[in-house]
């Protein structure tokens, strides 16, 4: 049942402004809570790494799984994940929050599953799994979707981060999982592909 105006006409449930507003409160409240979690990390000597960040192949480590993005190496790794993250978060979050909650939880469950089982072994840390779930979300969804307003997204942010994907090469950097970069990706694109409209019979 519509719920209508005073003049008759059917009031949408939710307009593109309320969706950027929930967007900025539920990205920048995650945010915040990293940063909280960061702070208790730092003044504990970075003891929650040791005892919640994903170890390799090991079936302590799967519940780690829940955990490993929530934490960071430093302060500067945070600061590094933060604006992308807001970004990428928010412009997803304007599809909705199904959408943002689906696309958020394959790129975790995707990166932490990557790291588990091909890691290098140690411990990881770190958000950009998210960050580049996210990414791939936003860059082949129009393709899905058959949207070109959503492909033109995509092209002004690969124009703008493309260079980013160069983190899921094993290749590029010592110091960066790569495999949690990667496993981010697939996860955003089976997202994506999960999301994608279906054919009305």
């Amino acid at each position: 049942m519509l719920d209508a105006l005073g003049d008759g006409k059917p009031r949408s449930r939710e307009t593109t402004a309320s969706r950027a507003k929930g967007g900025l409160l539920v990205v920048g409240s995650f945010v915040l809570v990293l940063f909280v979690i960061e702070i208790v990390n730092m003044l504990t000597l970075h003891s929650l790494n040791r005892t919640f960040g994903l170890r390799p192949r090991s079936l302590d480590g799967l519940l780690d799984i829940f955990t490993f993005p929530l934490l960071h190496a430093s302060l500067n790794h945070l600061l590094s994940n933060t604006l992308p993250l807001i970004i990428f978060g928010f412009l997803v979050f304007l599809s909705g929050l199904r959408v943002f909650l689906t696309a958020l939880a394959f790129s975790w469950l995707g990166s932490g599953v990557a790291v588990w089982l091909i890691g290098d072994g140690g411990v990881t840390v770190g958000a950009s799994g998210l960050v580049f779930g996210l990414f791939a979300f936003l860059l082949v969804r129009g393709f899905f979707n058959q949207s070109w307003g959503q492909i033109l997204l995509a092209v002004v942010l690969f124009m703008a981060y493309g260079s980013i994907l160069l983190g899921v090469l094993p290749f590029v950097a010592a110091y960066i999982s790569w495999q949690a970069h990667l496993g981010g990706a697939l996860g955003g694109v089976a997202a994506a592909l999960l999301m994608r409209p279906r054919d009305r019979i």
